[in-house]
């Protein structure tokens, strides 16, 4: 019996020993991998296999450098070995794996196994994404707004996840809907390569339905194209409208660009909450409209605006180094409120 333990004991500190050179081998692999030094991070992970080949975490980091390295076939591999341990990093797998086969032509594929990492980890956004954006890379728009709709409404911290709901939107000229999508990725993502584009589809939006009469300047035209079966988003549209018109009147004279976006943005986010009513369900009214109406009642509305808007706008930057005690006072709302 004394040999039993002494050996247990024995394989017990070499077991040991062996986890901290993998976890040293992974470590130094990461380094390499976030360098972009892709081959040299798949070869110190091999070494790390060498050592314990079914280790769930070292056949994800090494398929993910696989997939990094467009060796999708590789990375599939390995993503399989974390799927069939089914531990900590599985959701991960199954991301990389599903992404793999996307990229390798195999998207109906993909979107099989997407869907089954749904049913296998129903709240989390980032596989309902996934699937999403296979079904818009096959034109199949109505499917991949079901699904981007389902995942928002389980996680809706996803910034992603609004960018594609908003271009969805904007394809079926949503202008109310595209808007909300939009202001949630800034919220989420105000300065990042996309932040741009997204930035300036907001102000292209606010100005869509509206000109000025080039023979008569006094005049504002407005032209709307509403769906028949959108009652209250249409009311918001051509609110939205006036809104946009009543930047010519003789009372806002003398205001800037920046007064006037942020006078705009408050009126349209509280005539959405005011369009609310106890029937309405979905994520428009459960997440996007609520947020909005409580920031319209906040204090904090200028300071969103240069927040959002800090990709696009030149003045965005000096506003928020200056106003620190602001933009700390907006972060910490935020926060409570993602």
């Amino acid at each position: 019996m004394k040999f039993i333990y002494i050996l247990l004991f024995s394989l017990s500190i070499q077991f040991s020993f062996a986890q901290n050179d993998i976890n040293r081998l992974v470590e130094k692999g990461i380094t390499y991998h976030d360098a972009g030094n892709y081959e040299k991070a798949i070869e110190t992970y091999q070494e790390a296999l060498q050592l314990n080949p079914k280790s769930s975490l070292v056949n994800y980091e090494i398929s993910l450098s696989y997939f990094h390295n467009k060796d999708y076939k590789k990375a599939i591999k390995h993503s399989d070995v974390v799927i069939d341990n089914d531990d900590k990093h599985v959701k991960a797998a199954y991301i990389t794996k599903g992404s793999c086969l996307d990229n390798l032509g195999k998207t109906k594929e993909s979107i099989k196994l997407f869907k089954k990492g749904i049913r296998k980890f129903e709240n989390d956004g980032l596989i309902y994404y996934n699937l999403a954006l296979n079904h818009y890379k096959l034109k199949d728009f109505d499917e991949a707004e079901k699904v981007i709709t389902q995942g928002i409404g389980v996680q809706n911290n996803h910034a992603s996840s609004h960018l594609l709901l908003a271009y969805l939107n904007y394809d079926k000229s949503r202008n109310v809907q595209t808007l909300l999508n939009l202001h949630y990725f800034l919220f989420l993502e105000p300065n990042s390569r996309r932040s741009p584009q997204a930035a300036g589809l907001i102000k292209e939006i606010m100005g869509a339905n509206v000109s000025q009469d080039k023979d008569k300047p006094n005049t504002i035209n407005i032209s709307l194209s509403l769906p028949d079966d959108d009652d209250d988003f249409g009311a918001a549209e051509m609110m939205l409208s006036m809104l946009e018109a009543s930047k010519k009147l003789e009372k806002n004279e003398g205001k800037s660009e920046d007064e006037l976006f942020i006078a705009n943005t408050d009126s349209f986010f509280t005539m959405m909450g005011e369009l609310k009513k106890k029937k309405h369900k979905g994520i428009y009214w459960d997440i996007y409209v609520p947020f909005f109406d409580d920031l319209a009642k906040s204090e904090f509305m200028e300071t969103y605006y240069y927040h959002v808007m800090q990709s696009v706008n030149e003045n965005s930057t000096d506003w928020l180094n200056s106003h620190p005690q602001e933009v700390d006072a907006l972060m910490l709302w935020l926060k409570s409120k993602a």
